[in-house]
């Protein structure tokens, strides 16, 4: 009887602690969320009014930036990524410390302001991590909760970036925690339902704002090829960022490293400004003029997308592969119904494959179906109508994706990042 009580007790510490935990993760995502969102727009048509060439030098201001508060405020301590959330469950004398918050923080809002074609949402994941990771630290709860209050943390940064409680604890099961047990069901649901509660008062609308009305069963074959186009996308993803991280970190020469990695991508963005940050921005646009632009632009979308991204990071940017899969995703999904639609004399709904692409791309980049599913579903009105297609193609892009590359393989270098 008193061991049940005692029980008891930690269980509630915990839930209380999550609880904690999550609103001020929920405050921590939302700012960088808000503040993010508007310098990019703000910087983004600046430069397309005043002139373009700005673009080439913008991320270079960013990522330089980045470089000098990483050197001088930060004293040279790097940032790796999900890759240190595994080190830190991993080892339990381990721990992600304190200067993670405002090093991802602003490293991260750095990066996408100025043009880093990445997103926010590794950056959030980190920190948010580390707020459960300090707490823990502080001896609040039992001493074996170390997982759970980096997953509370987790799961309310996820949820206040895309709107959706439930991917947010999904990514911290399938992604963070690899696992299921009674704790960490109590703290990421204590989180999750705090993040709702934020999200009930605040105004969040969707990433695209097309309803989704309907789909065809016999758009099923099409959604079967886009998903194994996504999978193939997504290995070409993950190779990309391996190969040039690895060439980056060959450069001894700082000021070389920064800056060739960086004019590059300004280079790619004055060419193509819809890579231009998260590029989140240029779904719509292309969603309000489909006829506007050739199969051949399209296609470059889709192939350069993940190359900036991967030369963001490789030249120091913070970030990593989430937003860049949901974006290159959707350009796949958008130019694989363009395909069919201007050549096979099909009929496919341009924001349905939008979102399936996205979600499988998503799906075998972080080898996570269900928050691919329930994320994606999120990203536009009536989400959800699209629930088995997405599904489907999310199981089918992991499947390949894992065929391609072991999982082993694949752990092995983004834990080594």
């Amino acid at each position: 009887m008193r061991r049940k009580s005692v029980q008891r007790h930690h269980y509630l510490r915990l839930v209380l602690i999550s609880v904690l935990i999550s609103i001020c993760a929920s405050f921590l995502s939302y700012s960088l969320k808000i503040i993010t969102e508007h310098f990019q727009k703000l910087i983004f048509y600046f430069a397309k009014r005043e002139n373009s060439i700005w673009f080439i030098f913008l991320p270079t201001i960013g990522i330089t930036t980045i470089y000098f508060l990483r050197k001088y405020l930060f004293l040279n301590r790097k940032n790796k990524g999900i890759t240190e959330i595994y080190k830190t469950v991993d080892q339990r004398k381990d721990h992600l410390p304190l200067f993670k918050i405002p090093s991802h923080y602003f490293n991260g809002f750095l990066t996408v302001i100025f043009g880093g074609s990445t997103g926010i949402e590794v950056s959030t994941v980190v920190a948010t991590a580390t707020l459960g990771n300090a707490v823990y630290e502080r001896h609040f709860s039992a001493n074996i909760y170390k997982l759970e209050l980096i997953c509370a943390g987790v799961v309310a940064g996820v949820a206040i970036l895309f709107g959706s409680p439930i991917a947010g604890w999904l990514f911290a099961m399938e992604v963070i925690a690899r696992k299921f047990n009674k704790t960490l069901f109590m703290s990421c649901t204590a989180s999750a339902v705090v993040s709702w509660i934020f999200l009930y008062f605040i105004k969040s609308e969707p990433l695209l704002p097309i309803e989704i009305t309907e789909w065809k069963w016999m758009a099923i074959p099409f959604f079967v090829i886009l998903s194994l186009l996504g999978g193939v996308l997504s290995v070409y993803f993950t190779i990309l960022v391996i190969k040039i991280k690895d060439f980056f970190s060959g450069i001894s020469n700082n000021f070389l490293r920064v800056n060739l990695g960086a004019l590059i991508v300004g280079g790619l963005i004055f060419s193509f400004p819809f890579l231009y940050g998260d590029s989140y921005h240029s779904l719509s646009e292309i969603l309000n003029h489909p006829k506007s632009y050739s199969f051949l632009f399209l296609l470059f979308l889709i192939i350069l997308k993940p190359l900036a991204s991967s030369l963001t990071l490789g030249a120091g940017g913070d970030g990593g592969v989430f937003a860049p899969s949901i974006v290159s995703g959707a350009f796949l999904g958008f130019t694989f119904a363009f395909f069919c639609n201007t050549f096979l004399g099909t009929s496919l709904i341009y924001v349905n494959f939008m979102l399936v692409g996205a979600a499988a791309t998503l799906s075998a980049s972080i080898y996570a179906p269900f928050t691919a599913l329930f994320l994606v579903c999120n990203l536009a009105p009536n989400g959800y109508v699209l629930f088995f297609p997405i599904l489907l193609a999310c199981w089918i892009s992991k499947d390949l994706a894992r065929r391609i590359i072991p999982y082993n393989v694949y752990t092995y270098y983004t834990k080594s990042e």
